[in-house]
């Protein structure tokens, strides 16, 4: 392995660290669901515009790392799945570049959607559809307060992104 491998392999860890700690540590419960609202899609993006589709790795491992520390067991090959797709999605889209950065909103709202999507079929499966409609209202929250985190790490990423490529 040479130097940039192991240089591109230790930031792939940092940032699915920081988001693992971004989902797992601030999180605000919701009782319905038995779930919570969390910063981890927000750094899902940034993590994305930092490193391109590379950062659905990261956003994979971080998302379901967070899962299985959490207790969630039957969500993490599906978090990391569906959080997976929406770093590949937001890393091919996204841009921190000046002037690009207000089409950010669309592709974070894309991404949110997939999620939306995909645990509905998961807990659909899972528990069935009528459960699977109670999770809707509050994973739209998640995906409004995820786009929105990822909107305000915009220009964030613009200032770090010539140091991780």
């Amino acid at each position: 392995m040479n130097l940039k491998n192991t240089r591109n392999l230790a930031i792939c860890g940092l940032l699915a660290a920081l988001v693992l700690l971004a989902t797992y540590v601030v999180k605000l419960p919701v009782p319905v669901t038995n779930g919570y609202v969390h910063l981890g899609d927000g750094f899902i993006f940034f993590t994305a515009m930092l490193t391109g589709p590379v950062g659905a790795l990261s956003a994979a491992l971080g998302s379901a790392l967070a899962d299985l520390i959490g207790g969630y067991f039957p969500y993490v090959l599906p978090t990391f799945l569906i959080k997976g797709a929406m770093g590949l999605i937001a890393g091919r889209l996204a841009s921190c570049e000046a002037g690009r950065r207000a089409r950010n909103l669309p592709v974070f709202l894309l991404c949110e959607a997939v999620m939306i999507a995909g645990y509905f079929l998961f807990e659909g499966a899972l528990y069935g559809v009528g459960a699977a409609l109670g999770a809707v209202i509050p994973n739209v929250i998640q995906g409004a307060f995820g786009a929105g985190v990822g909107m305000a790490l915009t220009p964030v990423a613009a200032q770090l992104r010539e140091y991780v490529r």
